[in-house]
């Protein structure tokens, strides 16, 4: 298990908040763990709120940010063991700030469900989908939590 994860996408609302709330539903403290976007011009989508909620995840209080305000803040880059890419602009980013760092960039091609379903119900099933993409990887790549982990 790295130390320390951030888990980026391409506006920290959709599919990198949900990886971000799985990791430490899954690993309490185990490591470190943040995410971030390309961009920072979004809220967190309802829709993630909604289908994390179901599985006791509570994402209402995340606040978007992007890769530029984290190293505004502090959280620089060098100092994660790994970085999960879950868009292809946020592999590319990823790698483009890392280039001078020794550390681990990952790219998980994960459904982004923005642009799926008409009606809510279709939405929902399309950020569920996206979802469960994500806890499969997170479990595949992390292994089962320990019970003292939750």
């Amino acid at each position: 298990m790295p130390a320390s994860i951030l888990f980026c996408c391409d506006h920290n609302a959709v599919r990198s908040p949900m990886a971000e709330g799985m990791m430490k539903q899954l690993y309490g403290k185990r490591s470190y763990v943040q995410s971030a976007g390309v961009k920072n011009d979004m809220e967190v989508d309802g829709f993630s709120v909604a289908v994390c909620r179901e599985l006791g995840i509570e994402l209402e209080r995340h606040r978007a940010r992007s890769f530029d305000e984290m190293q505004e803040w502090g959280d620089d880059l060098s100092g994660f063991d790994l970085i999960v890419a879950l868009s292809p602009a946020s592999q590319r980013m990823a790698l483009e700030l890392t280039r001078y760092y020794h550390l681990d960039v990952e790219y998980w091609p994960i459904l982004d469900p923005t642009g799926i379903g008409e009606s809510r119900d279709a939405k929902l099933s399309a950020y569920r989908q996206a979802r469960d993409q994500i806890r499969e990887r997170i479990l595949a790549r992390f292994g089962p939590p320990r019970e003292k982990d939750a």
